[in-house]
């Protein structure tokens, strides 16, 4: 559990972040791994901010929602609650995402969008995955629909 926990947590984009005492944001706890909150906006991205900015995507202010050339994506929700977390999720699939870079493991799903870096995940064995999975399957469940991912991008308006 202590091994699944320090993994899951490296790195950790799933937990929402609000600034800390000197501004840098930190994870906010109360909301441990529950993803993008269902009521924040979405960023915004234009093809003109890599020319323009200099920048591939942008994300938003707590940091779980991303948009870029893919469009937007949103930091799922992972505590195990039934509607709207991880619940249904076996084990297996939880590997099989982590393998194949699969949306919920499935074989012919969508990819899982950047940011996340789920190749990342291929290199860890499956008892480290087995670890993680065991300590999400630990927190509690936070009630947080997180939004679908959208292709498109909402554009941002001319200056």
């Amino acid at each position: 559990m202590e091994r699944g926990k320090y993994l899951a947590v490296l790195g950790d984009c799933h937990t929402p972040k609000i600034s800390g005492p000197e501004g840098a944001p930190v994870p906010d706890n109360t909301k441990l791994l529950s993803g993008h909150a269902a009521n924040s906006p979405a960023p915004v991205w234009s093809p003109d901010d890599m020319k323009e900015k200099n920048v591939a995507a942008t994300g938003n202010e707590s940091l779980t929602a991303w948009a870029g050339p893919w469009g937007v994506s949103f930091a799922t929700n992972l505590t195990r609650g039934k509607e709207t977390g991880i619940a249904e999720w076996t084990e297996e699939m939880f590997i099989q995402i982590a393998r194949t870079g699969k949306h919920q493991g499935q074989a012919n799903g969508r990819p899982v969008l950047p940011p996340m870096p789920w190749f990342n995940l291929k290199e860890l064995t499956d008892a480290d995955l087995k670890a993680i999975w065991a300590y999400l399957k630990s927190i509690r469940p936070i009630k947080n629909q997180v939004p679908f991912p959208g292709r498109r991008v909402r554009q941002r308006p001319a200056v």
